[in-house]
């Protein structure tokens, strides 16, 4: 006689089961597909009844202007400094203080139809940053990220004017300090120099006249002779002295004539073409706005299809309720 395994009961009764739970649901077909239809169809209507959203981006690269050379050496530590450039801000700083301008201070106002969604930096980068705007149209959206722009490029123009009244102020420095130079300090040395000459052209004189005295006397006053030769030993050493102070402020003379006042004019010069338009960059929109003929919101597809299955599932599970209570009646009744 064969006898069941307990194994092969337990697939039976799965295989009842499964049967069972089949037959309820097809019972029951009209009612899913009802519920079913009604969610996927509603979420339809919402999905295409909503107002469409349209996204713009735009990648601003922030401004710069360029360093003087001799101030290259002082900036290689410093992470602004770019190609002997030095960057308008920093994008960190700059993203953290637009986003508390444009996003943080503006999420509490309602009925916007445009707003600034994001403000970052790209990665593996140091003077981008991307702006997003979410709107009922594309115009709208690009006209709140040129709002940012607009912000930025002005702040930034504040810097290159500054910088550029700074450089107008150094060579307005230099010109005065050249000005000094060939208008006072030449010009007093050029008269110390005058009167100098004429004080050695004086004490030379006075020499041969002590020479010609010492011819005079050497031979009937040999004391007043000693006196006049001491005098004028001791004006010799006075006379030198006089060489070597004029020959110190005619070196000098000539150096402020050329070194001093090549180097300051090398200087203006250099500063003259920091001053040239090409050397003072703006931030701006790297190409243009970014936008996109379809809306990023709603996802119409993905409400319909995630409808459908969550109506198909609900309207299922409700049939298995369903079906439990009516079990309980019946026992109830039995």
């Amino acid at each position: 006689m064969q006898t069941n395994k307990p194994e092969q009961n337990y697939y039976q009764e799965d295989e009842i089961d499964l049967k069972e739970l089949f037959g309820v649901l097809w019972a029951k077909k009209t009612l899913i597909i009802s519920i079913t239809a009604v969610i996927t169809i509603m979420a339809g209507i919402y999905a295409f009844n909503k107002t469409p959203i349209y996204q713009a981006t735009a990648l601003v690269e922030i401004g710069n202007y360029k360093l003087h050379n001799n101030n290259n050496n002082n900036n290689n530590n410093n992470n602004n400094n770019n190609n002997n450039k030095a960057i308008l801000d920093s994008t960190t700083d700059l993203s953290k203080k637009l986003n508390l301008l444009f996003i943080d201070m503006l999420k509490n106002e309602k009925d916007r139809e445009s707003e600034i969604s994001s403000i970052s930096v790209p990665k593996k980068s140091n003077n981008f940053i991307e702006i997003k705007a979410e709107a009922t149209s594309n115009k709208l959206a690009s006209e709140e990220i040129i709002k940012v722009v607009v912000y930025i490029k002005n702040k930034h123009q504040k810097i290159l004017n500054d910088v550029k009244n700074r450089r107008e102020l150094e060579i307005k420095n230099i010109e005065v300090k050249i000005n000094n130079i060939k208008n006072k300090e030449i010009k007093l040395l050029s008269e110390k120099i005058k009167i100098q000459q004429a004080n050695l052209d004086d004490y030379k004189n006075q020499l041969n006249t002590i020479g010609r005295n010492i011819k005079d006397i050497e031979n009937t006053n040999p004391a007043l002779t000693a006196l006049k030769l001491m005098e004028k030993r001791d004006l010799s050493s006075f006379i030198l002295e006089l060489n070597l102070q004029l020959m110190d402020m005619r070196n000098k003379k000539d150096e402020l004539e050329t070194t001093s006042i090549n180097q300051l004019l090398e200087k203006k010069q250099l500063v003259k073409s920091m001053m040239l338009p090409h050397n003072y960059k703006n931030s701006e929109v790297i190409g243009r706005v970014i936008t996109n003929d379809y809306p990023i919101k709603p996802k119409k597809k993905l409400i319909v299809a995630v409808a459908f299955i969550a109506g198909f599932i609900l309207s299922i599970f409700l049939v298995f309720i369903m079906n439990a209570f009516r079990k309980e009646d019946g026992k109830a009744v039995a």
